[in-house]
């Protein structure tokens, strides 16, 4: 039996390297590489296209949904599993529809780990704790889309409800930047600042900016930058 090849995706080293570590364990499973930055990471899977990618949710530059949308739509031969340090149904949900063959959390155990691996190998679908086939989790999809009133894909990126340059305008709140600093870095009024950030809150259902950055936080659309966690 050929060995799977994988990838393994995530900005914390002592993490990626557990992973890669507990995962070659196993003979049957092959680390081909390694990296910390989501553009780096998708350049990694675009060059070596392992069979597997394990991928951290949040991560600098592109997310981990992000990266997942693009080797869908590239048709790249990588299945992918996504990581979070904040499982919820929610997140499984834009996993999903990123096109990941599993989303798990990242206390998982290493051999639960291995096994999730070698189903996605077989073509399987993981989410929570279901197993699926390819219809069975067609039909999963469908179901959890139905029960989701609100819309993941309006009007930006599905991975995120927000434009460009509001996604700009979270980066620099998540980076600890008054609206008046942000102006003068995006070369904006405070007012058109303040419009941002209103509609931000609009869209994510949220009373203030800091219930807005915990929200993006916990989804991955945005990182906190070494600057922000010297300041907490």
């Amino acid at each position: 039996m050929d060995q799977i090849t994988l990838v393994v995706i995530d900005d914390h080293p002592l993490f990626r390297q557990g992973v890669a570590d507990a995962l070659t364990i196993d003979p049957r499973l092959k680390v081909v590489g390694q990296e910390a930055h989501g553009d780096k990471g998708l350049a990694l899977i675009q060059a070596t296209r392992p069979r597997i990618a394990v991928v951290d949710v949040n991560l600098p530059g592109m997310n981990g949904q992000q990266i997942t949308h693009e080797i869908t739509l590239e048709r790249l031969p990588t299945r992918v599993i996504l990581m979070t340090a904040y499982d919820d149904a929610e997140q499984m949900l834009h996993a999903a529809i990123a096109g990941a063959a599993s989303f798990c959390s990242k206390d998982i155990q290493p051999d639960e780990l291995t096994k999730i691996i070698f189903h996605v190998a077989d073509g399987k679908y993981v989410m929570g704790q279901q197993v699926m086939t390819k219809l069975e989790f067609e039909s999963w999809l469908a179901r959890q889309l139905d029960s989701v009133r609100r819309s993941y894909s309006e009007p930006g990126s599905p991975f995120h409800p927000l434009s460009d340059r509001e996604m700009e305008v979270l980066q620099l709140v998540v980076e600890g930047n008054s609206n008046k600093e942000i102006a003068a870095m995006l070369g904006i009024s405070h007012q058109t600042v303040k419009n941002h950030i209103t509609s931000i809150l609009r869209k994510f259902g949220v009373e203030d900016r800091t219930q807005a950055v915990v929200y993006a936080l916990k989804r991955g659309w945005v990182k906190l930058n070494n600057r922000t966690q010297m300041q907490e």
